[in-house]
């Protein structure tokens, strides 16, 4: 069980979306964290968690059908973080006290998100509260597909900064929920709570998260790739 059943798991529910017709813009749905109908219920299922009510800054992921939850947070006075993609320019920062009222969907949008808010160094990110994350495959068990590109080292990047373990919430449609084995690597993230179109539920999730990043399994051309990682390795042996 390796990269190409974990592959193999993407493309069958790209195409179940596709054939169920649950998918929506933008398209195609593949090869990427796929927008979905019922996005916004989901999205309030995860407002009505105890570790949501409570969190301060919640970090999402820029992908079109966190949307919902990414606006939901600014309109809750929450301090929004996103990624940059692949982590080049690290994560922006949006503060609710920088958005005016009624511009908190256009605020959480990624075409506008950098005139409301600002990239901020590793040095400065917050204590995270909260963490969503998209998927494309999930197993109730915790278990979770991203797109296939390494956004996982988010989670072992904040930690590698300090930030302490969090829960890790996904929104997903129903036809999202496999019950194939997913392959699970030292470096996965897995999932705390899983909400969908038709409910929420805890994973009660048995697999670790990581505590940081494997330097091991990093290479110079990937610290090249994602400046972020060469950041943090300066700072370390600094």
């Amino acid at each position: 069980m390796g990269v190409e059943d974990k592959m193999r798991i993407r493309e069958k529910v790209w195409k179940h979306m596709e054939e169920q017709k649950v998918g929506r813009f933008p398209f195609p749905l593949k090869h990427r964290i796929s927008n979905f109908k019922g996005a916004e219920q989901a999205a309030h299922r995860v407002t009505t968690l105890a570790e949501y009510r409570e969190a301060m800054t919640v970090k999402v992921n820029p992908d079109a059908p966190q949307l919902p939850l990414r606006t939901q947070i600014l309109v809750d006075g929450k301090t929004l973080l996103v990624p940059t993609p692949r982590l080049k320019a690290g994560f922006i920062q949006v503060k609710p006290e920088w958005v005016p009222h009624g511009e908190e969907k256009k605020a959480a949008s990624l075409t506008h998100m950098k005139s409301y808010g600002k990239e901020i160094p590793l040095t400065d990110i917050p204590r995270i509260d909260l963490i969503i994350v998209g998927s494309v495959a999930v197993h109730q068990d915790g278990r979770r597909l991203g797109k296939g590109e390494g956004y996982d080292r988010e989670y072992a990047i904040l930690r590698e900064l300090g930030n302490p373990e969090v829960a890790v919430v996904t929104t997903i449609h129903s036809v999202q929920l496999v019950d194939d084995k997913i392959p699970v690597d030292h470096y996965d993230l897995t999932v705390d709570w899983i909400a969908t179109n038709e409910e929420m539920f805890p994973t009660e999730t048995p697999y670790p998260k990581p505590t940081g990043i494997d330097w091991d399994q990093v290479t110079e051309a990937e610290k090249e790739e994602m400046p972020v990682l060469a950041e943090i390795w300066q700072l370390r042996r600094k």
